[in-house]
């Protein structure tokens, strides 16, 4: 059953991940407001360009604290292995959970703010996720919803991956007889 849930977990992993493919080209720089797209990395810095209209190009130098969306995370409770949800299932959720009309604004109640949270991440840490995180995922959330809404299409074909039983597997991969290249070639 375990692996039965892994290979769920997987096709779900493998269409989010596919979808939100385009975090790793969008950036949060410290010190400076709004989110960029990584145009080039180089050995003197990188080269961003502002996350909207006017599309502002900067070169960032190599002292600037420049985070890739894909490598944030939120810290969640539990065990010492899961102890962050990374911001790709965080949009994720948000996306499916709100979609276009998300309705709190960001400069909201902490107590509001809070709510949102607990609807989006149920087991966020209380303790370590502060209200101007929550305010920055909202912020960046209405941020790629308007200018980079092509990281929330999910890939349909990723979503409907046959479950296979582990045994299946096995089975189809320790054929005794050989296979001639030409066969190959010709049944594809």
């Amino acid at each position: 059953m375990r692996q039965r849930y892994s290979l769920i977990h997987n096709s779900l992993i493998h269409s989010l991940i596919i979808s939100m493919e385009g975090l790793k080209q969008i950036a949060s720089v410290a010190g400076y407001s709004g989110l960029y797209r990584i145009v080039k990395p180089g050995r003197a810095g990188v080269i961003v360009e502002t996350l909207d209209d006017k599309k502002t190009k900067t070169m960032m130098g190599p002292t600037a604290r420049v985070s890739v969306l894909n490598d944030i995370s939120i810290y969640v409770d539990g065990d010492e292995e899961n102890e962050s949800a990374p911001l790709a299932v965080v949009l994720q959720n948000v996306n499916e959970k709100y979609g276009e009309n998300l309705t709190v604004n960001p400069k909201g109640s902490n107590e509001e703010l809070a709510e949102f949270m607990a609807t989006v991440v149920p087991n966020y840490d209380r303790d370590r996720v502060r209200s101007t995180d929550i305010k920055k995922l909202i912020v960046w959330y209405t941020t790629l919803r308007q200018y980079a809404p092509e990281m929330f299409r999910k890939d349909d074909t990723a979503a409907e991956t046959e479950l296979v039983e582990p045994a299946d597997v096995v089975a189809e991969s320790t054929t005794d007889t050989p296979v001639d290249k030409a066969e190959t070639e010709t049944a594809e």
